[in-house]
């Protein structure tokens, strides 16, 4: 049975799909590890980029099993890679490495460094390192196992920061890495790792002196955090953007982050607060409206409306906290956030317009008028005006209506 369209049914293209994915495991695998290894690390990082790969899902899911039940030196299942990695995981993000700032490290980047430093840097090290370490693992001697990791990463770090040292050594490096993922910015997270390892007693210092869990910045827990973030600023400036990720980790409501921005200046104003010592707090912010921007995408991709309708409720706050605690005209920071703002509306707009038209009557869930409570009247019926007159005429005719009712009652 076919739709109007002339499509088969659901059911008969979901066994079609079924039955490509099973072909494309078959195929793989008549691949070696090694390169099953390497096709799962970016089949990953293209799924984090929102990349539509047909048939990737079951394939993820077929190697990541794969690699856990052989117990394969994959950075994800591998244990002596994650005690290798533990120091990072208070600046690791789930997102693309094309999408990490600053102060983030995608984990998305670990299994192609993982690789390099085990198939290319140091492989008779990284050989007896994993072979040392999973004995002790086994025998959960979690203690010795780290002190393992911590004598294998010194290592790393001299070879790494040996060869970084010359313009062909580090052309060497980069290219090492591109035998393992199509992504240039994994390069630019493994210098960021080399940074992180290097600081990485100042800022486990920095996080152990947060609370757990902050839930407003504001007040005295504002004036301890620009304290220590002073400090650490004086030790290590480029540490800073670190220290930002972690405390963006503590917060309940992570675009409080502003507060760490506009406070040192005492004023609202863009350029003011640019100058400040800690005014890249703002661009991270920004950030968090870009990537729920990209989780946005896979929501609605994946058919989660109810986690659509967060993820833009979330958007719009944040939107409103940049727009309302700091004077963002003419700068920068308001460029952005506008073209930013523009892409959500655009994708929100689509996911409207995909209702058939014989059931346009019905109100879709991103459209519910609590996901952005503050706005006035007057915004309203502007933004009303792209989905029809109907529906404007509908809205004035209720705000006449309680107009009316309010005169008459007064």
């Amino acid at each position: 049975m076919n739709r109007e369209d002339g499509s088969p049914e659901g059911p008969v293209v979901s066994a079609r799909q079924d039955q490509t994915a099973e072909h494309l495991i078959q195929y793989l695998r008549q691949l070696a590890p090694q390169v099953r290894r390497r096709l799962l690390a970016e089949l990953e990082r293209l799924h984090l980029l929102g990349e539509d790969i047909p048939h990737s899902e079951p394939l993820i899911a077929a190697l990541r099993a794969e690699f856990r039940n052989t117990g394969q030196n994959h950075y994800r299942v591998g244990n002596p890679s994650r005690y290798f990695f533990e120091p990072l995981e208070p600046v690791l993000v789930d997102s693309a490495p094309e999408r990490a700032n600053s102060g983030q490290i995608a984990r998305g980047s670990l299994a192609p460094i993982w690789s390099l430093v085990t198939e290319q840097l140091l492989r008779s090290m990284a050989a007896d390192y994993i072979a040392n370490a999973t004995k002790v693992i086994s025998a959960d001697k979690q203690a010795e196992a780290r002190q393992m990791a911590q004598a294998f990463q010194k290592k790393v770090l001299t070879s790494l920061n040996g060869q970084l040292g010359s313009a062909e050594g580090a052309a060497r490096i980069r290219d090492g890495l591109m035998a393992y993922t199509s992504s240039h910015a994994t390069f630019d997270d493994l210098k960021k790792m080399l940074r992180y390892l290097d600081m990485q007693r100042e800022l486990d210092d920095f996080g152990r002196a947060l609370a757990p869990k902050i839930a407003r910045l504001e007040g005295v827990s504002l004036d301890k955090v620009l304290g220590q973030l002073s400090t650490l600023r004086a030790k290590r400036a480029d540490a800073l953007p670190f220290a930002l990720t972690i405390l963006a980790k503590h917060l309940e409501t992570p675009w409080e982050l502003l507060s760490v921005a506009i406070a040192p200046t005492d004023d609202r104003a863009a350029a003011r607060i640019a100058a400040g010592p800690f005014a890249i707090a703002v661009s991270m912010v920004l950030d968090q409206i870009e990537e729920n921007h990209h989780l946005l995408l896979f929501a609605l991709r994946n058919n989660r409306p109810v986690r659509a309708k967060e993820i833009v409720g979330e958007i719009y706050r944040i939107e409103q906290a940049l727009r309302t605690q700091i004077e963002l005209k003419g700068s920068g920071w308001a460029r952005r956030l506008d073209d930013l703002m523009a892409q959500v509306h655009a994708t929100v707009a689509s996911e409207i317009s995909s209702i058939p038209g014989d059931h346009r009557h019905l109100t879709h869930i991103l459209e519910s008028p609590r996901l952005r409570p503050d706005d006035s009247f007057g915004h309203k019926v502007g933004h009303m005006f792209g989905k029809g007159w109907d529906v404007v005429a509908g809205l004035l005719a209720g705000h006449t209506d309680t107009t009316n009712r309010r005169d008459g009652a007064s």
